[in-house]
């Protein structure tokens, strides 16, 4: 079972969202373990204070480093791994991808820290934290929410999870493309009618169907995805073939 503590001054921005669907689904089958801890706990002054100003000057202000280090090194003699990986939640981190997901799911332990402010201290990063990530190039008010979607990811992917294995082996991203479309009942909704292939019965067409709309899909959304595919003959074909601003 992964068993994943989140840092973070806002454990309430949680609520719900580890209860209900493939979350909460994981969560009461014991699949995984998610612990929310409040930063303010591991402080020692009457104001709980996490955060001061910037040294040097400059707007905003930074999280102190001894309440994370102090709730970081209390969260690994508690699980009994003096190097249990830290990931540090920031916009000047790495972006997330599925590899790193896999990753982290194959992983018996990890803590996150939710950033915030104008950051965290940088001896924080330097000296206490394993990796960083960024969810994506834009700004967040702080970490929680990229937290919400790293749990997301990596959680469906740990052995029972989800109900179905074959779908995150379908998946978009899985295999560095995007999900082929999907249709269901009614066959015709307002003149728009479901391929037919798709009606067919016929799985080997339908697998081809399925396989080239994924690669279109890719070439015409995510082009800077084509180049870690792994694309066929035929797949290259497809794409050199085909007028991509024409959906």
């Amino acid at each position: 079972m992964l068993r994943i503590d989140i840092l973070t001054l806002f454990p309430e921005a949680f609520s719900g969202y580890l209860e209900h669907s493939i979350i909460g689904r994981a969560v009461q089958r014991q699949v995984a373990d998610v612990r929310l801890h409040n930063i303010r706990s591991f402080t020692h002054d009457r104001h709980h204070t996490v955060d001061d100003y910037c040294y040097g000057g400059g707007a905003g202000m930074v999280m102190k480093p001894e309440p994370l280090f102090e709730a970081v090194e209390c969260l690994r003699g508690e699980i009994g791994a003096d190097h249990c990986p830290v990931v540090l939640l920031t916009p000047g981190g790495r972006l997330f991808t599925q590899e790193i997901a896999g990753s982290y799911a194959a992983l018996n332990n990890l803590i996150m820290i939710c950033g915030h402010y104008e950051g965290v201290d940088e001896r924080v990063a330097e000296h206490l934290v394993t990796d960083q990530v960024s969810i994506g190039d834009y700004l967040l008010s702080g970490g929680e929410p990229a937290a919400m979607v790293i749990i997301d990811s990596l959680i469906r992917l740990l052995p029972g999870a989800i109900g179905s294995e074959t779908s995150l082996v379908e998946e978009s991203h899985v295999g560095g493309l995007l999900e082929y479309p999907h249709y269901t009942r009614p066959p015709e909704f307002r003149g728009w009618k479901v391929p037919d292939v798709l009606l067919s019965g016929n799985h080997k067409e339908i697998s081809d169907w399925r396989r080239r709309q994924s690669v279109l899909r890719t070439a015409r959304r995510r082009p800077d995805l084509l180049g870690k595919a792994e694309l066929t003959d035929t797949d290259l074909n497809l794409v050199k073939s085909t007028d991509l601003n024409n959906n």
